[in-house]
């Protein structure tokens, strides 16, 4: 047996192969030259196993527009929330999916060991993708893990298990989700805004985020909310008693007022009658908690605000720790240690420490005693150290010690005190003083991360009354609030719910990388130019696209799809529907957003229409949907004026049409097929003289949908069966109650009524048609056409291999309305009269006995779009003498 192990990074794979082998495992190369092969030996299920580890490197396909609709010019934005689009792999990945593809093929399981959350859940289902192309009933299974040490990786291999594909569909609509309205409103506002200011924004990407722009939105709201803060002047009474070198202020009761007249009378009244009486004195024991177990955003806050890393680089440096074995997986929302976790062992490992070891060594003997929280992801405990090591340097040193240190206090007790709180009272008027005496500082022996001051008090009793050293009336003005650090603004996205502990970080280096924001002083972030034009253009349109409500909403319905509540089809168009309205009236109203940049980037605007078109190549228009992978099929021309039919999908799908020489030119109609539906267009064909006649004219207008299979025929139109795609390519979502998943058209039969009785009113297709199901008898003054009146016998008059040859067709005059498409050869009836009556009658090889005022009988299932077959497989004849075994371009009565 031979089992195929796929981690999420090479270090990873190393790690645990080296667990699972006992520290034997052989290493080989493979196409990728930063993703190594592991191979060792290994008893599963009480057979003897041959293990080969290797890994990716993170996701391993991505969401993609395909065909046009990938180039910035090559549709219009709008466009952009229909498309199709694919998951496929990067040139810069298929190294690694060779890999894998390679070393499938000769296992008989699959074992995912990617990181336990949404994204490694998804990276997990990219991999069975891949392995599942090649060998589709491969065994799969997923290990579970939040720590890479050899107990938790040997725990994974016992209990092994299905993977999650709900976790997995919730990233799928997220990343699509994402494409399509980033996409979307970035191309508007970059091809756009270039334009309106050629001089100032010809060399920027003008990116749009649903989680990138509230997190800006955070910004600019804190930025404005100082900018237009107006201090107030306030006044207050200060009260101060020195005694030797101890000073202790009483503060006011009434803490400030804002009436400075009345704020003077009571300072007089108080220096009337300035004794103090002690009205109370409290003391009580004060604690200061221990922190609780660590999470990511705790971690990425810790790490701007005390540690001074950005967040983005704080979680750069724990994922390395990670893969190392060195802590835990550092992307949990878990603040609670599960119980039985063996927290004395871990500490153990770090009581040889110089600098903590002994607080560890205290610790132990005191017993571990966690502070626990109240969140769990039921994935992952909280962040901890997994292995000690004193190797480290520079900043994974710095976080490492921290996530130790940490993990140290959060099991140690709370700082012990006792505070004293004093009362007084100075001619009715009420003050109050603090003090602070600690006793124990336990936790805070190993965390230098907080601080917790004493404070020093004289000792006062009730009743007692003393002379204050100073009785001072102050002045001062309200303060603006602060502008926000980069832990202040992932204590926002947390609370507003944009993005979760794994993206935060992201989206901030976002908004930075765009220039959106800056930093002053390297702290506070401040709003660039172009970032508070854009917020505040789109806010004068009267949406919330900076506010956090929309992708909040997305947020908790990802969550719904995790849980089972929610079905991802449906989350994935309303979220579309939602967007596509804002970017239509965003359209609509694109002025204003003109108006705000001007007045931020100092220009005069050019004008420029509201439309989604600016600069755009017009995006061919659908023919028909492709049976193959379900994307339009449109209508191009090849390099010697000959026109075929190919799918957007390409180069995944290579499904394709191809018109036979006969065809001179093809070009679409103004209308769509009545009975195929509104998808499928029709075509203008001209045809070489002759070559279609006489079931068509040299030039037509029909449907190769399906609804005319004689056409189809003639025309050569089959399924093309190329090579199949590597990737999935999904085309948007119009009907979600109808959607079935299915390339194909679900077609009900009110539909159909509703094509038959348009039919009345719409323009119709002239279609000739074969006979009738039962031919008469006689030389054919009895045939009746579709219309159930007598055929009118006519005689090719045109110059071409059935010059003379006599047909029938509708007996009413050319131009009517009424006149049915009926045909019929005479000479078909002759032969009609001297067979077997019995039996049924193909009056014309390789076509079906179809009555295209009846849609039932066997050759309805031709009306299939999108099933590209020919008819009956009857062998040709020669188009000029009507023998078989040659064409007409041989043949030898020319």
């Amino acid at each position: 047996m031979k089992i195929l192990n796929v981690a999420e990074k090479n270090d990873a794979a190393k790690h645990i192969s080296g667990f699972l082998s006992g520290g034997n495992s052989q290493r080989r190369e493979g196409l990728s030259p930063y993703n190594k092969i592991y191979e060792f030996n290994y008893n599963f299920r009480g057979r003897n196993a041959k293990m080969t580890m290797t890994s990716v490197s993170g996701h391993l396909l991505n969401h993609e527009f395909v065909g046009q609709y990938r180039k910035w010019l090559g549709c219009s934005p709008d466009a952009l929330f229909d498309a199709p689009v694919m998951k496929e792999c990067s040139e810069d990945y298929l190294k690694i999916k060779s890999t894998i593809e390679r070393e499938v093929r000769s296992s008989d399981v699959l074992i995912i060991w990617t990181d336990c959350d949404r994204e490694g859940e998804n990276i997990g289902f990219e991999i069975i993708t891949v392995c599942q192309r090649i060998k589709p009933n491969i065994e799969i299974l997923r290990a579970k893990f939040s720590e890479i040490t050899s107990q938790s990786v040997r725990r994974a291999m016992a209990t092994l298990g299905p993977p999650n594909k709900l976790i997995s569909d919730a990233v799928d609509v997220r990343s699509e989700l994402d494409l399509r309205i980033g996409a979307a409103f970035t191309r508007f506002q970059t091809l756009r805004l270039k334009r309106v200011f050629p001089e100032v924004l010809a060399n920027h990407l003008i990116s749009y985020g649903s989680c990138q722009f509230p997190t800006l939105g955070f910004v600019v709201e804190r930025y404005k909310a100082v900018q237009d803060f107006i201090p107030e002047p306030f006044w207050k009474i200060k009260v101060v008693h020195k005694i030797k070198d101890v000073s202790v202020e009483f503060v006011w009761k009434r803490v400030k007022l804002f009436d400075q007249p009345f704020c003077e009378i009571l300072h007089e009244k108080c220096l009337e009658n300035p004794k103090a009486v002690v009205e109370n004195v409290l003391t009580k024991p004060k604690s200061k908690w221990r922190p609780l177990p660590l999470d990511t955003v705790e971690l990425e806050k810790v790490g701007s605000r005390k540690l001074k890393i950005n967040a983005k680089e704080t979680m750069r440096i724990a994922e390395r720790l990670y893969n190392q074995g060195l802590i835990s997986y550092p992307r949990t929302e878990t603040n609670i240690f599960p119980s039985g976790m063996g927290l004395p062992q871990l500490v153990e490992a770090h009581t040889a420490d110089n600098n903590w070891g002994q607080f560890a060594a205290k610790l132990l003997e005191d017993g571990v005693n966690p502070r626990q929280g109240k969140k769990s992801d039921q994935a992952h405990p909280p962040i901890h150290p997994t292995k000690y090591i004193d190797k480290l340097q520079g900043n994974e040193r710095k976080v490492y010690e921290y996530i130790v240190r940490h993990f140290l206090a959060c099991l140690s007790k709370d700082a012990e005190g006792l505070e004293t709180t004093v009362e007084i009272d100075i001619n009715n008027e009420k003050f109050i003083a603090h003090g602070l005496q600690i006793l124990a500082l336990n936790y805070l022996e190993v965390y230098p991360y907080e601080k917790w001051n004493a404070k020093e008090i004289h000792e006062y009793k009730r009743g007692q009354t003393f002379n204050p050293t100073s009785i001072d009336l102050v002045n001062g003005e309200t303060s603006a609030p602060r502008l926000l650090t980069e832990a202040d603004l992932i204590s926002l996205m947390e609370k507003h719910g944009i993005g979760t502990d794994a993206t935060h970080a992201e989206h901030i280096d976002k908004i930075k990388t765009r220039e959106y924001v800056g930093l002053l002083e390297n702290i506070y972030f401040v709003p660039g130019e172009l970032g508070i034009g854009l917020v505040e253009g789109y806010d004068s349109m009267g949406f919330e696209m900076s506010k956090p409500r929309l992708r909040a909403e997305l947020e908790r319905d990802l969550q719904g799809i995790c849980d089972g509540i929610k079905d991802p089809k449906v989350v994935l168009q309303e979220q579309i529907e939602k967007y596509r309205e804002v970017f239509r009236k965003a359209v609509e109203q694109a002025n204003k957003l003109d108006e705000m940049l001007s007045k931020y980037l100092n220009t005069q605007p050019a004008i420029v229409e509201n439309n989604t078109n600016i600069a755009m190549g017009a995006l061919p228009e659908h023919v028909i949907k492709c049976s193959s992978c379900g994307c339009g099929m449109v209508l191009r021309a090849r390099h010697n004026n000959t026109s075929f039919i190919s799918c957007l999908g390409y180069p995944p799908c290579r499904q394709s049409i191809w018109f036979p020489e006969k065809v001179i030119e093809v070009c679409l109609a103004p209308d769509t097929c009545v009975e195929c539906g509104t998808d499928v267009r029709l075509l203008k064909f001209k045809f070489r003289g002759g070559t279609m006649a006489p079931f068509y004219p040299d030039v037509y207008t029909g449907c190769i949908g399906g609804c005319d299979p004689q056409l189809n025929a003639m025309l050569e139109i089959r399924q093309n069966v190329g090579s199949a795609p590597n990737v999935t390519v999904t085309p948007a979502v119009n009907n979600v109650a109808n959607y079935n998943g299915s390339n194909t058209r679900n077609v009900t039969q009110n539909r159909n009524d509703e094509f038959r009785n348009q039919r009345r009113t719409q323009p119709t297709v002239p279609r000739p048609t074969g006979p009738p199901p039962n031919l008469p008898d006689g030389d054919g003054d009895d045939v009746q056409c579709n219309c159930g009146q007598a055929a009118r016998r006519f005689t090719v008059q045109k110059d071409t291999p059935n010059k003379g040859r006599h047909f029938f067709s509708c007996s009413k005059p050319q131009g009517d309305a009424a006149r049915c498409t009926f045909f019929l050869w005479a000479d078909f009836t002759d032969n009609a009269s001297t067979s077997n009556r019995n039996e049924p009658r193909n009056p014309r090889p390789g076509f079906t006995n179809t009555n295209y005022n009846n849609h039932s009988g066997p050759s309805f299932k031709a009306r299939k779009r999108g099933n590209f077959t020919k008819t009956n497989s009857v062998s040709r004849k020669c188009g000029n003498c009507r023998q078989e075994g040659h064409t007409r371009n041989n043949c030898p009565n020319r």
